[in-house]
């Protein structure tokens, strides 16, 4: 009876597992799982990132920021993503570990809704692109871009597999084609490039909290995808092929394009190439479509799979029907033109979400084998995650509006670690000293 009723729930769980842990027996080979993350950055995103990058502060020093941003990334998605596969579990029931039971759907649903955000984003740039290079009807374009890429998502994570596994080659391959065609257009050679973005430069800070913020809610999030680990070490290695492999290289052709003078408008544009492709002409003209439902295809599915799994433990629910509703409205925003107005305050938001991640990796990973006590077992809420949350949010904005030399990525994660360390050890000594 017990093996028919486990039968059961396994299949109902239509193999995603949106409310319990990934048993073992259904985890993935770490070629899938790296797969999944390494196809993610390979979006055009980041060549615009990479070339506002390099444009801002020169070849040389652009490399740098990307490096560290890289490095800074390959270390928190990383050590997230050890935890996931250790445990089988998503991001939603990996925070309940640290911030409650019950309290720990406050981070999990802000930041299931915030990679909807992306979504739309992401959707309505695809309708926007080709509407501008090949005079596409933008709304209808969106529309369609936008059921494609929810259908995507439906098929759930062996599909975030395949399609990272042609998006992370095509990006590469036409990239590098788009830099041989920049190459033509200036005679600078790229490590001599000096930037030349003026007094609107970017600084070095700035730049780091660039690479970071593009995909730290995602990263954030890591646990829905590295769940699937059959392995701490094979999530840690999984997310490796992102950060720094896939989204160094990502965001390297963006600034190799910007280099070597490829770029119309590199203040605003950054390293986006699709135009070099496009004004080629010939068979790079369909390969370049091809290119941005693929590519964008990726990032967007990759979105909305992390929103429907967040609110699928949330709310109890099914992965795929919360993929559908939430689909729907962020194709709504991206066809109603709403996508427009969402970069800066998802960039915004962007700020405080380090601190989500380092308390959890401060909290599980090193002070996870002393701070348990028999009475936080379980509890609903916990304070010092939240205390570290609110005080690493709070310094990161302060450098944002205050410091722009300085990463506040890097300041709100550091911030955020220390006070949730601190106050972790100021609660158990009141508490010994309570029982005393």
């Amino acid at each position: 009876m017990t093996v028919t009723v486990t039968t059961t729930e396994i299949s109902r769980s239509a193999d995603e597992f949106e409310t319990t842990a990934v048993p073992p027996q259904h985890r993935r080979s770490l070629a899938s799982v790296a797969a999944v993350w390494a196809g993610f950055p390979m979006v055009l995103t980041c060549a615009v990132f990479g070339g506002l990058i390099v444009y801002s502060l020169g070849f040389v020093r652009g490399l740098a920021a990307i490096g560290v941003g890289n490095l800074c990334l390959m270390v928190y998605v990383g050590s997230l993503s050890a935890l996931a596969g250790r445990t089988g579990e998503n991001f939603a029931q990996t925070a309940a570990r640290t911030f409650g039971r019950r309290a720990a759907a406050i981070p999990a649903a802000f930041l299931a809704s915030i990679v909807i955000g992306w979504f739309a984003f992401q959707t309505g740039m695809a309708g926007a692109i080709l509407h501008d290079r090949l005079g596409w009807h933008e709304q209808l374009t969106t529309l369609v871009a936008g059921l494609i890429f929810v259908g995507l998502t439906l098929l759930g994570i062996r599909a975030l597999a395949v399609i990272g596994m042609i998006a992370a080659p095509l990006y590469v391959a036409l990239g590098t084609v788009a830099i041989c065609l920049a190459a033509r257009h200036g005679p600078v050679a790229p490590l001599s490039y000096p930037g030349g973005a003026g007094s609107a430069a970017l600084s070095f800070g700035a730049a780091v909290t660039l690479v970071i913020a593009s995909f730290i809610d995602s990263g954030t999030m890591t646990a829905d995808f590295t769940r699937w680990s059959r392995t701490g070490r094979h999530g840690a290695l999984a997310a490796f092929a992102a950060f720094p492999v896939g989204n160094s290289i990502a965001l390297l052709i963006g600034g190799l394009v910007v280099a070597c003078g490829g770029a119309r408008d590199p203040g605003t544009d950054g390293g986006n190439f699709l135009g070099l492709l496009i004004d080629r002409g010939g068979v790079l003209v369909p390969l370049a479509v091809v290119f941005v439902f693929v590519n964008l295809g990726s990032v967007c599915a990759h979105c909305l799979y992390n929103g429907a799994v967040g609110w699928s433990q949330l709310t109890a629910g099914r992965m795929r029907a919360f993929t559908l509703g939430l689909g729907a409205i962020g194709i709504v925003a991206a066809v109603a033109g709403i996508w427009t107005y969402f970069e800066q305050w998802l960039n915004l938001l962007g700020v405080i979400v380090p601190p989500i991640g380092a308390v959890i990796i401060v909290d599980q990973l090193i002070l996870g084998r002393i701070r348990r006590r028999d009475s936080e077992i379980g509890a609903a809420a916990r304070r010092p995650p939240f205390i570290g949350w609110g005080a690493g949010a709070g310094a990161a904005l302060l450098t944002h509006y205050t410091a722009p030399w300085l990463s506040d990525a890097v300041v709100g994660f550091a911030v955020a670690a220390l006070v949730c360390a601190l106050t972790h050890v100021l609660t158990e000594r009141f508490a010994a000293e309570e029982t005393a």
